[in-house]
């Protein structure tokens, strides 16, 4: 990992309770990161095509989507992001409460990187969240967000 690099995260949440486990959780792995925090659907959308008050916020590395979202619900969201050129290679992990199979092969079929029921337990919760942390922000090469947009976030 490349010197003082902090990873951008966007969770896409409208439980407080499970925004606060997953800010807990990521400050367990000791890997500096943002977390940026969307509670539906249309702010996640306006968040990452930077829209009004999100003009300056950077392009996130990661996005932490929850499936049962207000005003716009996740599948929107991922097919939003999946469908537009400059969204689609960021990287979409599915966190959600269902375990319905329709979901699981909705979320694929809209090109999710990854589909995660959310443990009820809170140290499975935690293990979830350490080792989507380990894969995606450690293990995984992400495509650079500053050379394919040119940004410099």
């Amino acid at each position: 990992m490349p010197e003082g690099k902090v990873f951008e995260v966007l969770l896409v949440e409208d439980n407080a309770a499970d925004v606060r486990l997953t800010q807990e959780a990521l400050n367990e792995t000791k890997l500096p990161y943002q977390l940026h925090v969307a509670r539906d659907g249309v702010e996640a959308i306006r968040f990452l095509r930077r829209e009004g008050e999100y003009a300056d916020v950077p392009t996130p590395e990661l996005i932490l989507l929850d499936w049962n979202l207000p005003k716009m619900d996740g599948r929107e969201v991922l097919g939003e992001i999946k469908g537009d050129a400059a969204l689609r290679s960021i990287p979409v992990v599915v966190l959600t409460t269902s375990r319905a199979a329709i979901d699981i092969a909705h979320a694929y079929d809209l090109h999710a990187n990854c589909f995660i029921t959310k443990p009820v337990n809170v140290f499975q919760f935690f293990e979830v969240i350490s080792a989507v942390e380990q894969f995606w922000l450690q293990t995984a090469t992400l495509p650079s967000t500053r050379a394919k947009s040119g940004m410099s976030n």
